[in-house]
């Protein structure tokens, strides 16, 4: 079986962005149920040299914005990193969301060969489109999204698996 990089990146990012989206309005709830301040849990991190949760959701979101975009050769919007409550969150999510969904099959399958040049730790890198997306962009969108999801928990937010996997 084959799969095609459109199906491999856009349904991918529409569901796993989705299910952070449903997350973060559970864990809006918990705080406002408990009279904690969203800021708390918005940067919140695990370990001291960990980013916070609302950096973990912009680099999430960066990459399921950025991806699409770069294997379709077309620039990929700028977002500014100043969301400081989960409401802002969500409309960053749903923004990035509105976004994915403006891409057609046609405009990425067929970029498994294309190059893709990303500016990486100061240094620019060049991967074959298909080895981009499944040896860089994907391991990096999984990691911020499953790095939120224990920071919730992390916070007392009650969420389990099917919240983090979301829809099928």
């Amino acid at each position: 079986m084959t799969i095609s990089m459109y199906a491999a990146s856009v349904p991918v990012f529409q569901r796993q962005l989705g299910a952070l989206g449903k997350i973060f309005d559970k864990a809006a709830a918990h705080a406002a149920a408990r009279k904690t301040p969203e800021a708390n849990y918005l940067q919140t991190r695990l370990y001291p040299d960990m980013l916070p949760l609302v950096r973990q959701m912009h680099i999430a979101a960066d990459f399921a914005k950025g991806t699409p975009a770069l294997l379709a050769g077309v620039e990929p919007p700028k977002y500014e990193d100043n969301e400081a409550s989960f409401a802002e969150c969500k409309a960053r999510i749903d923004k990035t969301l509105a976004y994915v969904a403006t891409f057609k099959p046609e405009q990425i399958d067929g970029s498994a060969g294309k190059d893709i040049t990303r500016t990486i730790a100061g240094a620019p890198m060049t991967f074959k489109g298909g080895i981009y997306l499944a040896h860089f962009a994907m391991p990096n969108f999984y990691f911020h999204v499953a790095t939120a999801y224990p920071i919730l928990r992390y916070c007392g937010v009650e969420i389990g698996k099917r919240d983090f996997i979301g829809g099928m």
